[in-house]
Parts: structure tokens; C-alpha cells; sequence
């Protein structure tokens, strides 16, 4: 989707007639046009999807954190993504990412352990490794990054949790049309077809795998061992978490590596920058997840009739938070939608916020850190060798292919 300067809709645009739930939209629209709109006019609106679901849209950083944070009055458990809204999430309750505080925080809080920084040090080798073979695969000729990038975290995010290599090809293709089912590429017959068989493959997989893995071997084991409230995860619980935390890392990681890569390509004094400045390379990271904004955004549901932006907002009213709008809010960011890399302070939400902040930051942080680092060091310059694809999806801001040819630094 389109990520620069947007062209917004005429004033007199009826903001009913705007569908936000249109994966065609994020294919070969401007989704940014009407956030932007949005925030100017309506930054918490009530519309409705052409099959009649209604929603609040949340478009502004400040309303989107408060939604995001607040789960006394904003609700995880019955689903946290567009796909699920009108029905009840199945695994409302049983996941991490759709359960709330004090469940949630009893999940939350032993993965985390197992996630951050500190735990992800001795890992640090492997990551770099990894990064320097997919720079590799680049140097030899065109390439696609989106093919190259879409298997960046299955290296990491598949070791970490024990996952063998064999299968992590086709765990990538699954998780991808897990959440673009409307995409012709991954579509098999139409898209609730493919949903459904996207995610009876993958839940079937960790079922096994949960069956056959011991407490020590990897993330998987790990859960295993987990006690939440006095007991161990039942098995559905188990299979639902590992889908969670594998489709967290596959589906926004591979988009910010390849989104950030085209920002370079069209700013090219920013990417000069930092290879100038290898310093700089945390700082490009983040501009690039703020600039990308892998998640569109996160779904969530009224406890209670409240308001939000002087709205009122009904008990059981499904919210809609644009993290890609917020992370282009005029007021909190100065010139959003300029790609700089030395901006600071970067209170972007694309890791989202509150409790339900990914809890896999840290490692995308670090895997990220370490890519752009070898890239700084190795590549002169990228440029383009054929046209941008981006993927049919309401959910990621990704890109399906994008053919590049990378010049390398000869000192």
C-alpha cells in the first residue's frame, strides 16, 4: 500500500462509503488518504462493512493507546483482528493475545522472561548469521527481498521454538495466508476456504508438535512446563499460543524489513545517513517500524457504554485502532509522513501498547538491529528491478514482491 504523502479524498466524500475492511484496498489503494481524512474529520467513527458489521474506526495515537490500554473497558477476549468481528473468537480466552489482564498477564509474563533482552543475548551470533545469508542471497543477481524476507524470522522464531527446519517453508505460506486469505496468491477457492484451511493446518501441526516435545526443547517446551493459575496449559491452549506466537513473528517482521528497504530506495540520503553513521541504525529501525507499520491494526470490544473522544460508545460496540494512522497522527509526530531516521522521540505503536504490547518486540527488535547493521556495513545501495506487489490483507502492511538488485560497498 501506498506509504508517502497521500492524495485525501474530497472533502465532500461521504466517510460511509470508505471500506476500511477491504483487503483491495491495501493491495493498490492509499488506506493512509483515509486515516488521514479520518483524523481530520471523524477520528472515532461508527461505519459499516459492506456485509453490515459495524465497528468504531480509531484513527488518532492518543485514542489508540487509550483503547489499547484500558482493557477494563476495551476487551481482548472476543477477538482481536477484523477477520473475527460478528462471530466469537474461539480462542477468546484460551491465548495470550486474546485473553485479558489477569489471565493475560499470567501468560504474558513467563513468555516475556523467555523473550527479553537479557534471555535473547547468547542468540545475538545466530541472528547475525542469519542476516548475513539472506545479504548473500541478495548479492548474487536480482532478487526478490519479499521472497528473501518472508523466511527471516522463521530462522530465528522456528529455532527458538524448536520448530525443524523442514517444515518452516511451508509454515511461512501457511501463516501468510492466515491472515490474507483474500490474496489471489494464497487464496484457495475463496478466502474463508483458505482461513479455514490455513488454520486446520497449523493448528493441526502444533498439535502434534505439542504431543511430541519435551519441557527442554525450545519455546514450545517451554510452554509445556508453564503454569498458569496452579496448572498446566490444556492442550487447546497450547496449540492456540504456539499459532499465536509463530503467526506474531511471521507475518510482521519480513514487511518491516522490506517496507524500510523501499523507504531507503526512496530516501536516499536517509539510507546515506546511515551508512555514514552505523550509529544510526537503531534509530533507522525504528523510523522504519513506525514508517511501515507491519499491523494495521488490533480489534477490540466495549465492556461497558463509555466514551472515547467525546463519542459514545455502546457495551459490546466493536473498535477498530489503525496503528498505521496513529503512527501518522500530525500531533504527535512533526512531518509524518517524512522517512527520517534520526527522528527523536519515536513513540510509534506498531509493537501496539498497554498489555498486550508484543511480546515479542525484543527479539524483532534485535533481529531487525542486526539486519540493518550488516546491510549498513555491506550494501552501497539498493534499487528497484521490477514492480512492488503488496499484499491483499486488512491486517499487515506487507509487501509480496519486490525485485531488487543491491549494489555492494567496495570499502
Amino acid at each position: 500500500m501506498k506509504l508517502s504523502e497521500p492524495i485525501a479524498p474530497a472533502p465532500s466524500t461521504d466517510l460511509d462509503s470508505l471500506d476500511l475492511t477491504d483487503p483491495r484496498l491495501y493491495a493498490s489503494g492509499d488506506p493512509h488518504a483515509i486515516w488521514t481524512t479520518l483524523r481530520e474529520r471523524a477520528p472515532v467513527h461508527l461505519q459499516s462493512s459492506p456485509d453490515g458489521r459495524r465497528f468504531w474506526s480509531v484513527t488518532k495515537h492518543h485514542d489508540v493507546r487509550e483503547v489499547l490500554r484500558d482493557h477494563t473497558r476495551f476487551t481482548s477476549s472476543r477477538g482481536t483482528l477484523l477477520s473475527v468481528l460478528g462471530s466469537r473468537d474461539p480462542a477468546g480466552g484460551r491465548m495470550m493475545a486474546a485473553s485479558d489482564p489477569p489471565e493475560h498477564t499470567m501468560l504474558h509474563e513467563p513468555i516475556a522472561k523467555l523473550l527479553s533482552r537479557k534471555a535473547l543475548e547468547p542468540f545475538v551470533p545466530k541472528v547475525r548469521q542469519v542476516a548475513h545469508g539472506l545479504l548473500e542471497r541478495l548479492a548474487d543477481g536480482p532478487r526478490d527481498l519479499a521472497e528473501l524476507a518472508a523466511g527471516f524470522p522463521m530462522a530465528f522464531t522456528g529455532t527458538l521454538m524448536g520448530i525443524p527446519q523442514q517444515d518452516w517453508a511451508r509454515l511461512t505460506v501457511l501463516t501468510t495466508a492466515a491472515i490474507a486469505p483474500e490474496d489471489p496468491e494464497f487464496r484457495l477457492g475463496n478466502g474463508l476456504n483458505t482461513l479455514a484451511t490455513a488454520h486446520h493446518e497449523l493448528f493441526s501441526y502444533f498439535s502434534r508438535r505439542t504431543r511430541h516435545t519435551s519441557r527442554e526443547d525450545g519455546l514450545i517446551g517451554a510452554l509445556l512446563g508453564l503454569e498458569v493459575g496452579g496448572r498446566r496449559l490444556r492442550h487447546d491452549e497450547l496449540v492456540y499460543n504456539c499459532y499465536s506466537l509463530l503467526l506474531g513473528a511471521n507475518v510482521t517482521t519480513p514487511h518491516a524489513v522490506t517496507q524500510t528497504v523501499l523507504a531507503f530506495i526512496e530516501n536516499p540520503a536517509e539510507y546515506r545517513k546511515v551508512v555514514d553513521d552505523p550509529r544510526l541504525v537503531p534509530g533507522a529501525v525504528e523510523e522504519g517500524l513506525r514508517w511501515s507499520s507491519p499491523a494495521n491494526h488490533f480489534l477490540r470490544h466495549a465492556t461497558r457504554d463509555t466514551t472515547l473522544r467525546g463519542r459514545q460508545v455502546p457495551e459490546g460496540d466493536a473498535l477498530v485502532t489503525w496503528l498505521g494512522s496513529a503512527n501518522r497522527d500530525e500531533e504527535v509526530f512533526s512531518e509524518p509522513f517524512r522517512f527520517d531516521v534520526t527522528r527523536s522521540p519515536n513513540p510509534h505503536v506498531a509493537f501496539g501498547f498497554g498489555p498486550h504490547h508484543c511480546v515479542g518486540a525484543a527479539l524483532a527488535r534485535m533481529a531487525l538491529n542486526a539486519l540493518f547493521a550488516e546491510i549498513a556495513a555491506s550494501v552501497e545501495r539498493f534499487d528497484l528491478a521490477g514492480p512492488v506487489e503488496h499484499l491483499a490483507s486488512n491486517f499487515a502492511a506487507g509487501i509480496k514482491h519486490m525485485p531488487v538488485v543491491v549494489t555492494l560497498r567496495t570499502t
